[in-house]
């Protein structure tokens, strides 16, 4: 891949050092790509902050058409962008083509939203009235799962709002950051979109920055709590969307074959690097065999390869830290728990991890307690739904969640007692960008999609005339 730049102040630059990008399903580097210095995101920083003032003002209505042409712009190299998703993420290539087209779908519902002005009193004695104003300069800062669609969650409502944004990928996926820098200086007036890369150095500085108004950021918990701190001084605007320890709470009375197909496709998504995919699942005592089996066969038969391959299914872990941590996990697994499909490196080049499913395991366990983050699926079992509601809210995080069963209202009536921000009937990960999403505890702060979601990137101003 050559060619891919910074994009600071409208113009698409070289970085003062370069670093390499690797593709993990190879483990070999495909592609050698900007990164830039302090100084070089003292640039970018810059240039938003001038930018911003006008494009503030800008009609709202044009705000919206630009978000329109990014997306078509974005359609036009759909093919280009989901090749090199694959390459640098390792998904397999119809989940990046998917990731394109869900990229595309957010951005076209960006640009329908709207905060009009709220009015409270308007009558012989005032008028009084709530508006949303840009906040300033925001910076992006993005997870390596869904480098596409997590960077225009950020540069969507910033941009829509009224801000400017410096959007920072994660190291090892910039390519595909770059790629979208390269629309954007097509599409936005200069400054208003820079986009620069670094090696996990340069996110102090960023967040520190006093001509920075808001951090938006998707990722670890750990980091999250970083960054809060990295704003505290400058009381800095913070967005959040962190970990998740999701539990599937599937009940007596599912139909096991499809009920397990469905856990199966909401835990292994994007090789199970999904902050929102099922972490846990509990299931009933009466299904618990027939449901390990069903889903030690589904890990069994999954095509897992190079996601440009054909008829892959499941790729590899994104990196080699991550791949490190998974196989700790598995050593935990075989170390608690009974591995009745996977449980291991695969013997290739990459970081490929068989997809594992793991039974007789329970809570106080490390690979029921922590977030994997990748191919495992610990089964839990359970037969007091009082206690299983109980063991699944006793958790640091909660991002998401789900409940199983054929009577729909019984399974309501439980989702409605889980603390997560997120909780599905009969399916997971079911999001959408007119649906608000947020965390409970430690899986986050603030919401994004949605009006909501917009909401957090403005400041809420109250104009109170007495007449």
């Amino acid at each position: 891949m050559a060619g891919l730049k910074l994009l600071i102040g409208g113009k698409l630059v070289d970085g003062d050092m370069t670093m390499e990008v690797v593709n993990p399903a190879t483990g070999e580097a495909f592609a050698t790509v900007p990164r830039a210095s302090v100084r070089q995101a003292d640039e970018a920083i810059a240039a938003a902050k001038a930018a911003q003032l006008a494009w503030g003002r800008m009609p709202y209505a044009e705000r919206q058409q630009t978000l329109i042409r990014l997306a078509d712009a974005i359609a036009a190299r759909s093919d280009e962008f989901a090749r090199l998703l694959t390459q640098e993420q390792g998904k397999p290539l119809p989940e990046a083509q998917g990731e394109v087209a869900w990229s595309d779908g957010f951005l076209r519902h960006y640009a329908s939203l709207e905060l009009p002005d709220r009015v409270i009193q308007d009558d012989a004695s005032g008028y009084i009235a709530v508006k949303h104003r840009p906040l300033g300069v925001v910076v992006g800062i993005i997870a390596w799962n869904f480098p596409l669609l997590v960077a225009l969650w950020k540069i969507g409502p910033a941009t829509l709002a009224g801000n400017s944004i410096v959007l920072k990928p994660a190291p090892t996926t910039p390519a595909t950051a770059l790629l979208l820098g390269e629309v954007c200086a097509e599409v936005f007036p200069a400054g208003v979109v820079n986009i620069i890369t670094d090696a996990n150095d340069l996110g102090p500085h960023l967040t520190q920055h006093p001509d920075v108004a808001k951090i938006g950021f998707t990722g670890s918990t750990a980091t999250g709590k970083r960054i809060a701190a990295s704003g505290a001084d400058g009381l800095k605007r913070v967005t959040l969307e962190l970990g998740g320890n999701d539990p599937a709470i599937v009940l007596d009375d599912v139909d096991v074959r499809e009920t397990a197909k469905a856990i199966f496709g909401n835990a292994f998504l994007n090789c199970g690097q999904v902050c929102l995919a099922i972490k846990r699942a509990y299931v009933h005592a009466d299904i618990y065999d027939a449901m390990a089996a069903e889903l030690a066969r589904l890990a069994e038969e999954a095509i897992v390869g190079d996601g440009l391959e054909q008829g892959t299914q499941i790729g590899p872990i994104q990196n080699a830290m991550q791949f490190e941590k998974v196989k700790g996990f598995l050593e935990s697994a075989r170390a608690d728990g009974t591995i009745v499909a996977g449980g291991k490196a695969m013997e290739r080049a990459g970081y490929f991890i068989a997809p594992t499913i793991v039974r007789d395991v329970t809570d106080g366990m490390k690979i029921v307690d922590e977030e994997q983050f990748g191919p495992i699926l610990p089964l839990v079992k359970f037969d007091d739904v009082e206690d299983v509601i109980a063991r699944a809210n006793a958790s640091d995080y909660g991002l998401g969640g789900s409940v199983w069963s054929s009577d729909v209202a019984r399974a309501a009536d439980i989702a409605g007692r889980i603390e997560s921000g997120q909780v599905w009937v009969n399916q997971h990960i079911a999001i959408g960008p007119h649906i608000p999403m947020a965390g409970f505890k430690q899986s986050g702060l603030g919401v994004e999609q949605a009006e909501e979601g917009l909401a957090e990137y403005t400041q809420m101003q109250v104009i109170n005339v007495k007449r």
